[in-house]
């Protein structure tokens, strides 16, 4: 079979438009038969909802599907699946787990959550201390995790645990698929500052995975982790925004239709934080065409760090920009969210939500450190703790 071509794309686009109106089609129905014509991320492999093609080409496809009105799978409620399952399943799967686990979640037809962080191994994640054993063809799960964005939607979670703690804290670590409904499996939300709980804590009492639900190696789950936040900084910080878009679009918008709150200062600072905003986001743009050509690096963390710092230091702007209406904040109501809704909401509420940018998806002192480490080359942070046994290290 011969790599797609361009023309070849959306040969095959106008094909799946054609068999399938968007007019008339049931949106999941459309959406299978996209994943199913290898059309939903081409640079997959052909039946895993791709076609084997340059990652460089999607935008042919996606441009065609959107000049004809056609549905697209809701990506930002299904963000921790597409952009951190996917690629680690992918990646270490078994090929029954791809062909389980892929089409459904990129139909979004299964949510998935992302069950890492603990409340004692937080910015330390390799520090973890939840527990799984092995019973027989299972794996038995006890412990904590936290801070879970969407775990009271999930049906799936990709799941990291401490299966032999005689190692070192980074090499007796497995990586498991979690059923978010089987028993054992509690979930209870954390309310925040903004007055929603768009985050979970989750309390695992004996919840029983099958080994077949494991990913990569006995041990290795280190490893294998590292390909999901690799990603998920990624998908956080290297996101595809229009000029304007993200956190600069309503201050932009305020300036221009509010001359009266114009100050000399406020409008230097907005500069800079404009021409900051369009850097990052043409970086965005330079690091997701490196990805066509391997995996990615340590670049997005880079990105995730910038990312983190201009969403707070614009969102504090717009705040003061805005005077009194600023302290204003319309809506404390204690809601469990779908997905998280920056632009759409008032700017009391992206300032507040802006203050956990620097602590999701790796917090930016970690994120210093890998960027100093792995893109810089400057001498590794020595650490006592590298060989001995988790069992022994003080807690």
């Amino acid at each position: 079979m011969t790599t797609p071509d361009a023309a070849e794309l959306r040969r095959r686009t106008q094909d799946l438009l054609a068999a399938h109106p968007p007019a008339t089609t049931d949106r999941t129905d459309f959406l299978k038969a996209r994943f199913d014509a290898g059309l939903a991320w081409v640079h997959y492999p052909a039946g895993l909802g791709g076609l084997d093609a340059p990652r460089s080409l999607q935008t042919v496809v996606d441009a065609e599907l959107a000049a004809a009105g056609a549905p697209d799978n809701d990506p930002r409620r299904i963000g921790i699946g597409l952009g951190m399952a996917a690629p680690t399943i992918l990646g270490y799967g078994t090929d029954e787990q791809k062909q389980r686990f892929l089409r459904p979640l990129w139909v979004g037809e299964e949510v998935w959550c992302q069950l890492f962080s603990e409340p004692g191994a937080g910015s330390d994640l390799a520090a973890l201390g939840t527990r799984a054993v092995r019973d027989g063809e299972d794996w038995v799960v006890d412990g904590q995790k936290v801070w879970t964005s969407s775990a009271h939607l999930a049906r799936w979670a990709i799941l990291i645990a401490r299966t032999d703690p005689d190692q070192p804290k980074h090499r007796g670590i497995s990586y498991f698929i979690c059923d978010m409904t089987d028993p054992g499996v509690e979930v209870r939300p954390l309310r925040q500052i903004t007055g929603e709980a768009e985050f979970n804590e989750v309390f695992l009492t004996g919840v029983r995975i099958p080994d077949s639900r494991r990913l990569g190696p006995v041990g290795e789950g280190w490893k294998v982790a590292q390909t999901t936040l690799m990603n998920e900084r990624v998908s956080i910080g290297g996101a595809r925004i229009p000029r304007e878009g993200g956190m600069i679009g309503p201050v932009a918008r305020t300036w221009r239709e509010r001359p009266e709150l114009r100050t000399h200062d406020l409008h230097q600072r907005l500069l800079t934080l404009w021409v900051e905003a369009e850097v990052a986001r043409l970086t965005g743009t330079r690091l997701r065409q490196q990805l066509v050509a391997g995996q990615p690096g340590p670049e997005g963390s880079g990105m995730k760090l910038a990312f983190a710092r201009l969403n707070q230091e614009i969102s504090g702007l717009e705040v003061e920009l805005l005077g009194q209406e600023g302290l204003l904040y319309s809506d404390w109501t204690m809601r469990r969210p779908e997905l998280v809704d920056f632009t759409g909401r008032d700017a009391g509420y992206r300032y507040l939500r802006s203050k956990g940018n620097s602590i999701e998806g790796g917090t930016s002192e970690v994120l210093l450190n890998i960027v100093a480490e792995r893109v810089l080359g400057l001498p590794v942070e020595p650490r006592n703790d590298k060989d001995v046994a988790w069992k022994d290290l003080a807690r």
